[in-house]
């Protein structure tokens, strides 16, 4: 039961990031229309649910995380589990999740600070988002959270698929393809926006 409220809270904040990156790309593509999308769902009733919502899933998730990982390590399944994969990318993934755990929970510690408590006037949320990330620290942290994103989807994705039994030998490497090809797609989408509002890369026209 642990491994299907894992799976499942992992899943549905999978499901988050990605709408939450088609509305980062809303920015580039069209600021205006971003600003007033931006003022328009946070002026909504249901967002605070929304949020409550995510905050718990959050949480189950992470709390989840933190007894598979002292189990694991308590029981030596992570380094049996590694040293049969030839597959070293994955290896480091593997090894890697409670570090990038950390370290996605300090980016998002971060990113909530600054962005959303307080959260911008309207209008202001994109030129808030630049002036932060024209600080190289900043900068720094935002491209790091999208690197520890990447590993921790790479494994997360893969591993979430053995958790519901979806995995198999028949369709093992289909279910890693689609994981990792959706690992690459949002980590690298968080890093090119990153760029593009860092640098100012974006019409206002």
């Amino acid at each position: 039961m642990k491994r299907v409220f894992l799976t499942s809270s992992g899943l549905i904040l999978v499901f988050f990031l990605i709408i939450h990156l088609l509305g980062l790309l809303l920015a580039i593509q069209s600021p205006v229309s971003f600003e007033l999308y931006a003022s328009s769902l946070h002026s909504a009733f249901w967002v605070s649910i929304c949020e409550a919502l995510l905050l718990a899933i959050a949480l189950i998730h992470i709390s989840l995380t933190f007894v598979k990982v002292i189990s694991n390590f308590q029981n030596g399944h992570t380094a049996n589990l590694v040293s049969r994969r030839k597959d070293f990318l994955a290896v480091f993934a593997a090894r890697s999740q409670p570090i990038g755990g950390i370290v996605l929970l300090s980016f998002l510690f971060i990113h909530l600070r600054q962005l959303r408590f307080p959260r911008p006037s309207d209008g202001f949320e994109l030129s808030t988002l630049q002036l932060f990330l024209s600080s190289p620290v900043n900068f720094s942290v935002y491209i790091l959270g999208s690197l520890a994103l990447f590993f921790h989807l790479f494994h997360g994705i893969e591993s979430s698929q053995r958790s519901l039994g979806f995995l198999t030998p028949f369709n093992s490497s289909l279910i890693r393809a689609v994981g990792r090809g959706l690992s690459m797609i949002i980590s690298a989408g968080f890093v090119l926006v990153t760029a593009l509002i860092s640098r100012s890369l974006i019409n206002y026209s």
